[in-house]
């Protein structure tokens, strides 16, 4: 056999008869594993997006995934075929959380397991990773985090930097943490987690933080209900 009609082996397209059960069953698998993961991230997730809205991407990343794998691992001709592709794809959605990203990975993780009829392996370390991120979430409420979402708004130009913001919030709330800062020529906003002992060092804290300039705007948002 010369070198030519091996090359032209490895890029034939070979006729794998592929069984529909096991596909079946694979696909309503993956479709199970998504529902758990997109539940796990609206419960236990803390980012600042819609959570239940992201998650709904799950379900169609994971069974996507899936599908593909299924259809391209028999060759490596159609492998390289989906790799030129998906190179003319550009995914232009902004990911403004790394949670965000982490989920979507361990999505097309499940769906790569399934796909190649890693079954066992896979759904062992879906749930292992899932009572992690679990336990991670009753360890750190435990510590009591701040459970409020602040978000300060102030056009520009304002005499209102973020120096002066923290120093407002180290007088009246118990707990502060910066989750995100931007400011442009227009506009200045700021995003914390916080947390007051009473309602009374909540208003105090926003009646401070008004006082710093004009046009200041400020928004909370409670950690637990943030994605209904």
């Amino acid at each position: 056999m010369n070198k030519s009609q091996t090359l032209l082996d490895l890029f034939s397209t070979q006729s794998v008869q592929i069984s529909l059960p096991l596909f079946v069953a694979n696909l309503l698998l993956s479709a199970l594993l998504a529902w758990i993961l997109g539940r796990v991230y609206v419960q236990f997730g803390t980012t600042l997006s819609n959570r239940e809205q992201f998650a709904r991407n799950f379900l169609l990343v994971t069974t996507t995934t899936m599908l593909i794998i299924t259809i391209v691992k028999s060759s490596l001709a159609l492998s390289l075929g989906l790799v030129g592709a998906l190179s003319i794809i550009r995914f232009r959605a902004a990911i403004k959380e790394p949670e965000e990203l982490s989920y979507l990975f361990l999505a097309i993780s499940v769906g790569l397991g399934l796909g190649a009829e890693q079954t066992v392996i896979t759904v062992l370390a879906f749930f292992v990773m899932l009572a992690m991120l679990i336990g991670r979430h009753w360890v750190r409420r435990r510590a009591e985090r701040p459970n409020l979402y602040l978000t300060i708004t102030c056009p520009a130009p304002t005499p209102v930097g973020l120096p002066q913001i923290l120093a407002a919030l180290n007088v009246h709330a118990t707990a502060a943490g910066l989750k995100r800062f931007d400011q442009t020529p227009e506009l200045l906003e700021a995003s914390f987690l916080v947390q007051f002992d009473s309602v009374a060092r909540l208003d105090a804290c926003s009646q401070a933080l008004r006082q710093l300039g004009n046009g200041v705007r400020l928004s909370y948002l409670e950690q637990n209900n943030l994605s209904l």
